[in-house]
């Protein structure tokens, strides 16, 4: 080995020594960028089935990471039933008050009409008011009930987990944003790793291209930058899962350290986005098993119905037959569900608050296993983590390649 011949290479050709780690930190940082990107986009799948193309790592998998997300969601930091038991029945009736009146009238006046269009014309003003006032009064009273059954048994008429996935799928952003947003430090610590990673490695490059001049050197070296980098940054974020020291330096996974904060954001995104108060009443109301719901208003309005006949016989329970008299009850209990999704709107402030789902999550998190706590995030990576390195590697052989050409031409 000449050594004088290898100074004197280098001092030739120094400009292009010099460039080496710094192209090597270049391929670390774009090799992570790439990766970063490629596990959110493109949302849709862009290419030609079945041979050539990339849909975004999380959006291709949108299904299984939602019901990842929502199974820690159910199992470890929101019980649904502790939750909506939260929701003051009366409470609920006096936001309601204004519009679930009138609608009650609406419908009464709607079903009378209908039913017995000549019997009300014929009725004063005076007892068609009477008989709205009757069926108004005992409106609250019904709502109540059916508000401490509903919540009593919240699983009868909301599938949460079902919910939460469908509100997901639907729409593949949300998804992502629930991982990028939550992760946005991880993400450009990531990129940002690459870097210095890539530059150590390219000191190590310099060195190996001095001495050989072997044109392999460059894109072996560029191949191990971008696997090399790409495993490590990812490895740091998640482990050690507990705090580690050795003599005076202490660490910790990032993503560990950050519990407090990935909490915060967390339960901000699951209250703002995904567990609704109008997700919720959504799903209630369109939802599998939303005729059990309705099955529960039409029990209730029947009774109501029957309660009033009962009370103004003289005016409506004689004047029909029996099998109209079963029609009306039906066509009154259609109304009022019909009248449900613009009635319930009125009470989603007072239903944010009282679920108040952003705290209970960042409470429950805080009590999490550093193994379930990493759950969180890494369904997101663990799928297609090889592949993700993988084309880092790739990128960084390609780019040493043309290092190769740039040397030698």
């Amino acid at each position: 080995m000449d050594i004088s011949a290898i100074l004197d290479d280098i001092r030739e050709h120094w400009h292009v020594y010099a460039t080496m780690p710094f192209i090597a930190a270049l391929i670390g940082y774009l090799t992570k960028r790439v990766a970063i990107e490629m596990m959110f986009r493109p949302l849709e799948f862009v290419g030609i089935k079945p041979f050539l193309g990339w849909q975004g790592v999380i959006p291709a998998n949108s299904r299984r990471m939602a019901t990842t997300a929502v199974d820690l969601l159910t199992k470890n930091l929101v019980d649904p039933q502790e939750i909506f038991s939260r929701l003051d029945p009366d409470e609920v009736v006096k936001e309601l008050e204004e519009p679930l009146l009138k609608a009650v009238e609406d419908v009464t006046r709607e079903v009378m009409e209908q039913y017995q269009p000549k019997l009300w014309e014929l009725l004063p003003t005076r007892a068609q008011r009477m008989l709205v006032d009757q069926v108004r009064a005992q409106a609250p009273k019904v709502v109540a009930r059916l508000m401490r059954e509903v919540s009593t048994n919240i699983d009868e008429v909301l599938d949460v987990n079902e919910m939460l996935i469908n509100a997901m799928v639907r729409d593949k952003s949300l998804t992502c944003r629930l991982i990028k947003e939550v992760a946005t430090p991880e993400l450009r610590f990531i990129a940002r790793s690459g870097i210095w990673f890539g530059f150590v490695i390219g000191l190590v490059q310099f060195v190996a291209w001095a001495l050989t001049k072997q044109p392999l050197i460059m894109p072996i070296f560029g191949f191990v930058t971008g696997f090399v980098t790409d495993w490590l940054a990812l490895k740091m974020i998640f482990y050690p899962r507990e705090p580690r020291r050795f003599l005076f330096f202490g660490w910790q996974g990032m993503f560990q350290k950050r519990r407090q904060a990935v909490a915060r954001d967390y339960g901000a995104l699951i209250a703002d986005e995904v567990l609704t108060v109008r997700n919720v009443m959504e799903a209630v109301l369109t939802g599998p098993k939303s005729d059990k719901l309705f099955s529960m208003i039409s029990r209730e309005v029947r009774r109501t119905i029957d309660a009033q006949a009962s009370i103004a016989k003289p005016l409506v329970a004689l004047t029909i037959g029996g099998k109209q008299y079963q029609e009306m009850k039906v066509a009154a209990a259609e109304k009022a569900i019909a009248y449900l999704p613009e009635t319930v709107k009125h009470v989603e402030s007072y239903a944010t608050d009282a679920l108040d789902v952003r705290n209970t999550i960042v409470v429950k998190m805080q009590q999490l296993t550093p193994l379930e706590f990493e759950g969180i995030l890494r369904p997101a990576f663990q799928q297609d983590e090889g592949k993700l390195i993988a084309v880092g590697a790739v990128i960084g052989g390609l780019v040493g390649e043309l290092q190769v050409l740039l040397l030698l031409h």
